[in-house]
């Protein structure tokens, strides 16, 4: 997955989160699915750029 699209799909999981934990729990199973999500997301990012710096 190329960096860009990695930056696309983190910043779509990111406003689909903000939106669902606006009308639910923050510790609804969807909101802490979709936070999971996110982190291995940006931990996948971080891993691509640490990749790249070596």
């Amino acid at each position: 997955m190329s960096e860009q699209s990695l930056l696309h799909e983190i910043e779509t999981k990111r406003e689909k989160l903000n939106s669902i934990a606006w009308n639910k729990p923050l510790f609804s199973d969807e909101v802490v699915r979709l936070s999971r999500e996110l982190d291995q997301l940006l931990n996948k990012y971080d891993s691509t750029l640490s990749a790249t710096k070596a």
